[in-house]
């Protein structure tokens, strides 16, 4: 998957603050890095519901 993709996905799921809260995460600046570098691969895998989803990332709507 592309940075482009990871951000695609970070915006569907409501983005960084959103995704943040999601999984916990109380650095909120940590999520918003992945817009430019992409998702960590170890995060993908830990939350596949989330972000390998195909359902997420054919969605249109947020």
């Amino acid at each position: 998957m592309s940075i482009e993709a990871d951000k695609e996905v970070l915006l569907k799921l409501g983005g960084s603050t959103k995704v943040a809260e999601l999984l916990g995460y109380k650095d909120k600046q940590r999520v918003q890095n992945w817009m430019k570098r992409g998702i960590p691969a170890k995060v993908k895998l830990e939350y596949p519901h989330l972000f390998l989803n195909p359902n997420i990332q054919r969605n249109s709507a947020a």
